[in-house]
């Protein structure tokens, strides 16, 4: 049978990580196995829609290469892939009502005051969180009074009807075979009062009709995937195989949260982040694979993942690991890919009229992110208002005398120089260090801390130079002589 996944979003806003983890897993299962990876769009919440959340999951879907076989967009004959346009053509309440006539649904007409009679509260809950367990009251009505009351019109839900007795039995690819008391379980509402189906019916609908073979969630679904399973039964379908994958947690291993500022695709984009480290990193997140390796190209993931490797055990976001790997990424990144990602950072700082792939360049071994980039080359625009003691370093041998004399020295030699290439720089520089039989520091040092003012930069003084240019490079070296001769005459 050929293996059929879908990644079924809720358009409700920015894309969180482990929605998109649901994404890739559903993907890598599918093309892992030549399968078909489906995109349904799942908005019967209309009270959580979010216009243009649904631009959103197209866009992070295309950004991150999990292209889909079938959906809104490439009906392969199973659509509609939008839940509120199959709703319109009433398959949901046609499912329904054929589990009423089974005796596994029924109407509920109960108020909101009636259900609100029914909350109690969570026995050792430190919050008095409170549970609504509804008492089947509906199931016992009569014939003739469902029929008056749907005369009348009056509001109504379709509950699914769990005996009190007995147990349900599911199997999950991760947590094995699990069996719950179906006294735990609730009467949950399949269609909602204003007509549009709960995401849990529908789900397991569409599943079916879609031919769903797979389907990956969060283990948070777990406690739900009983009622999953009876009605499966209920209707004589066979069940997709499940895969729930572990929670995601902070460093302080809570849930991650919306709060936490990069919970979603797009907060790692905007903190600098590139889109292939980003899914590197996610597929990580409750994934090992067999072998110690930690860098995949999404080909290599493709061919690789199992999800029989899943771990059970909380997956941590760790951010130090996912700024390692974005680096790596940075690193052996085509040069040009690297500039058109790294120039507008560049050019958001550094506003004169220098060699920005130059600066570019010099960084790109030494940022862990995008966002690096700007406090390492802020110097460029503008020379910091530095303090000498900068110029001494014990490992250099060098102090604001011998700095000083440097400098001196130098600035005619530089005054001199036409060429102000990194080749040129550093021949003025070494044929000095030759003359004075000194080593190499004693003379860059200075000459990179009055060029750059700063303890520590991208590139040493031959291609700051090379990128300021003669006449700024001879305006920072006088401003380090001013700065060093009123100390050491001081």
């Amino acid at each position: 049978m050929k293996i059929r996944t879908r990644y079924a979003p809720s358009p409700t806003g920015r894309m969180h990580v482990g929605n998109l983890r649901t994404a890739l897993y559903e993907f890598l299962i599918a093309k892992h196995e030549g399968g078909d990876f489906i995109l349904r769009i799942e908005d019967t919440d209309q009270e959580r829609y979010v216009e243009g959340a649904v631009d959103i999951i197209y866009r992070t879907m295309e950004k991150t290469g999990l292209i889909h076989d079938e959906g809104p967009d490439k009906d392969k004959g199973f659509g509609p892939y939008v839940q509120s346009e199959r709703m319109a053509t009433g398959i949901y309440l046609e499912y329904a009502k054929q589990l009423i006539e089974k005796g596994e649904a029924y109407y509920c007409f109960c108020t909101k005051e009636r259900l609100e009679s029914l909350k109690t509260s969570v026995e050792g809950s430190a919050d008095d969180k409170e549970i609504t367990k509804y008492d089947k009251h509906c199931l016992y009505l009569s014939k003739e009074e469902i029929e008056a009351n749907l005369a009348a019109g009056l509001p109504y839900v379709i509950r699914q009807n769990i005996p009190n007795e007995g147990t349900t039995t599911f199997t999950d690819a991760i947590y094995g075979s699990i069996t719950v008391d179906n006294s735990e379980l609730d009467d949950m509402i399949l269609i909602k009062s204003d007509g549009y189906p709960t995401y849990n019916f529908a789900n397991v609908i569409d599943d079916h009709l879609m031919q769903i073979t797979h389907v990956v969630r969060g283990n948070e679904y777990l406690s739900s995937t009983p009622k999953y399973t009876r009605l499966y039964q209920a209707f004589g379908w066979e069940e997709p195989v499940y895969v729930h994958c572990p929670l995601i947690t902070n460093e302080e291993h809570q849930k991650l949260s919306k709060r936490s500022g990069h919970s979603s695709f797009e907060d790692l984009l905007e903190q600098g982040f590139v889109t292939e480290a980003i899914v590197n990193f996610i597929a990580l997140l409750g994934w090992s694979p067999t072998d110690n390796q930690e860098i995949f190209t999404l080909e290599e993931l493709i061919q690789n993942f199992d999800y029989n490797h899943i771990s059970k055990s909380p997956a941590v976001f760790d951010m130090a690991k996912l700024r390692w790997m974005n680096g790596e990424y940075l690193k052996a990144m085509d040069s040009e890919k690297y500039y058109e990602l790294a120039l507008p950072y560049v050019s958001a700082v550094v506003r004169k009229n220098y060699d920005l792939k130059a600066i570019a360049d010099l960084v790109k071994t030494r940022i862990e992110t995008l966002l690096d980039i700007a406090e390492k080359i802020d110097f460029f625009e503008e020379l910091p208002d530095y303090d000498i003691e900068m110029y001494t370093h014990k490992k250099m041998k060098t102090n604001s005398e011998n700095s000083l004399q440097v400098l001196q020295d130098m600035l005619p030699r530089f005054e001199a120089l036409d060429d102000y290439s990194v080749a040129g720089v550093e021949k003025v520089c070494m044929d000095y260090v030759a003359e004075k039989e000194i080593k190499n520091g004693i003379c860059l040092w200075p000459v990179r801390t009055a060029v750059s003012g700063k303890q520590m930069t991208p590139g040493g003084a031959y291609e700051i130079m090379s990128i300021l240019g003669k006449e700024e490079s001879l305006r920072r070296i006088r401003i380090g002589i001013e700065k060093l001769s009123a100390a050491v005459n001081a």
